[in-house]
């Protein structure tokens, strides 16, 4: 799976990789679901756009925090397929962490992987637009039948929260020392980011295959990172594995 990734590349450098306005932005050494992070989505590529880490389907009645989506069923899932058909994304990263060894809790040992070069890239992703059920009210005034203001106001209305998934599949061989998933790495040399966007379904789903191992590399990192509340530089030093 990917359950935390890294974007500390420079504002500047990730608009002329990517074509795309990133706006303000803090570099994030410990990006973790459920916080809000920058997509480039298919509609507006021009720019990216802020959403929740962790799909919830645009029909369900609870948040479903869907923080990955298997290549292998992402068409089938019915969580997934609609996103997967209308709604895809690239996820901006420069890095992603993976654990090894016992529970994550006590033992495991966090390692970080990246390009040698630490240059950032594409995660394939898909996203939904939510609309939290609005909540029972036991009020009886004018106000609970559009009467309790000027201009016929009913109060505030639930939010609208933007989600998105990280797609993964097989691993590459350096990956599977890891775990038994990896994020789907998009090629730009290949045209890959520019057919998930606007790609048909076919073409799209021809991409979900593992990025090869040559450039990448992996080492452990601090056990620091197992907390999403710890967002620091040396987080991503290696570290003596046991």
């Amino acid at each position: 799976m990917c359950g935390r990734y890294t974007l500390f590349t420079p504002t500047a450098d990730l608009e002329a990789r990517f074509d795309a306005d990133f706006g303000d932005r803090e570099p994030s050494y410990n990006c973790a679901p459920g916080q809000s992070l920058p997509v480039i989505a298919d509609r507006d590529p021009g720019k990216t756009t802020r959403m929740e880490w962790g799909l919830t389907p645009s029909w369900a009645d609870e948040s479903f925090d869907l923080i990955n989506a298997r290549a292998e069923t992402v068409r089938e899932k019915r969580s997934f397929a609609d996103a997967f058909e209308r709604r895809r994304c690239l996820v901006p990263a420069d890095g992603f962490y993976e654990w090894v060894g016992g529970d994550r809790g006590g033992g495991k040992t966090p390692y970080r992987v990246a390009f040698d070069d630490d240059r950032p890239f594409a995660m394939a992703g898909i996203y939904e637009r939510w609309e939290p059920p609005t909540p029972e009210t036991t009020q009886t005034g004018l106000g609970a039948f559009g009467g309790g203001g000027e201009g016929g106001e009913t109060g505030d209305e639930p939010n609208a929260v933007e989600t998105f998934s990280i797609v993964t599949t097989e691993p590459n061989d350096l990956v599977a020392d890891l775990h038994h998933r990896m994020a789907v790495i998009l090629d730009p040399d290949a045209g890959e980011e520019e057919t998930w966007l606007h790609g048909g379904p076919d073409e799209a789903a021809a991409l979900l295959d593992p990025y090869p191992s040559d450039d990448l590399t992996a080492h452990p990192v601090s056990t620091r990172v197992n907390s999403p509340s710890v967002d620091a530089p040396d987080l991503i030093e290696p570290v003596a594995s046991d």
